[in-house]
């Protein structure tokens, strides 16, 4: 497999599956919230935390299937990755599914794009070996302008910034971008798949219980409903389960930088499944930034493999 992985073709063909799926994630949750019945954050939070439970259940599987054993994790490791957990799913996704209730799909994809600048901005201050160069700093400013341009003046994206929307989709990047770091300072302790299954699995059930406690209900279960449903857990799966494969046969640089590419199939997708209007000059202008952005951060020299996700 590790041959398969690091083929030029099968590489770039799987990278970009992973940024579709995840591109592919903002106008479907819009389209979950409508067919789920869903309103108010108690209810927002626990359609994430069932999705994730069973992504998280779904990984796991995948990862003893994979190791042709049942996973299991030290006990040591438990509270750093029920910490990432903590982070990288609840708290992340509590930023995400009530972001996304009050911004279009197209503009909460873009300011979700920043959480690679925060995750350079991160890596400095916690790993001494991930400094920022003049390009990554170069690369940063370009796509923080992005986040700004979608944002200053009114249009097809909505009315301007709110905390509500627009404030917490970039609290929802600032968390990603953080744990993708803490991702990275705990991955020694396990391998990448049992670390992602277990911390889908701890976060899950806390957006649960913090969903039922909140007064959350999801209802309307019925063909097509559950079909995207299960889009939303498989495609968390799939994509998770990818993109560490190809990151523990790669250099970090040469799959990040697909990255860009998730802004673009989220704005895309919003604009054919939710009839969003796309095409203004400032809509394009800030998309065209952000992608640049993310280019230029992840051109830079790569100083180290990673095998985390």
């Amino acid at each position: 497999m590790e041959k398969f992985y690091q083929n030029t073709t099968a590489r770039v063909f799987l990278a970009l599956v992973c940024c579709a799926l995840w591109g592919s994630a903002f106008p479907c949750v819009k389209i979950g919230y409508e067919m789920f019945h869903i309103e108010g954050a108690g209810s927002q939070i626990l359609f994430a935390g069932y999705r994730f439970f069973l992504s998280g259940v779904l990984t796991y599987a995948v990862a003893s299937m994979l190791e042709r054993r049942l996973i299991t994790m030290k006990w040591s490791s438990v509270p750093y990755v029920f910490g990432q957990g903590l982070l990288q799913t609840t708290i992340n996704y509590v930023f995400f599914y009530i972001g996304l209730a009050h911004v279009t799909g197209a503009k909460g994809s873009v300011i979700n794009a920043s959480n690679a600048f925060f995750a350079i901005i991160a890596a400095h201050f916690l790993m001494k070996e991930e400094k920022i160069t003049w390009k990554k700093a170069i690369g940063c400013l370009i796509g923080f302008a992005g986040v700004i341009v979608i944002n200053v003046v009114p249009g097809a994206w909505g009315s301007g910034f709110s905390f509500q929307g627009e404030g917490i989709s970039l609290l929802c990047a600032i968390t990603y971008g953080i744990s993708s770091v803490t991702m990275k300072l705990i991955s020694h302790r396990e391998s990448p798949m049992t670390i992602t299954a277990f911390q889908l699995l701890f976060g899950g059930a806390v957006l649960m219980i913090a969903g039922y406690l909140t007064g959350g209900s999801m209802y309307g279960f019925n063909a097509r409903s559950s079909a995207l449903f299960f889009y939303l857990v498989l495609l968390s799966t799939i994509a998770f389960t990818l993109w560490a494969e190809l990151l523990k046969y790669n250099p970090v640089g040469k799959v990040t930088i697909f990255g860009f590419s998730i802004p673009v199939f989220g704005v895309t997708l919003s604009a054919l499944l939710l009839g969003e209007d796309i095409f203004t000059v400032q809509n394009l202008a800030a998309l065209v930034l952000v992608s640049i952005g993310i280019v230029v951060v992840n051109s830079a020299p790569c100083k180290m493999r990673s095998d985390n996700v």
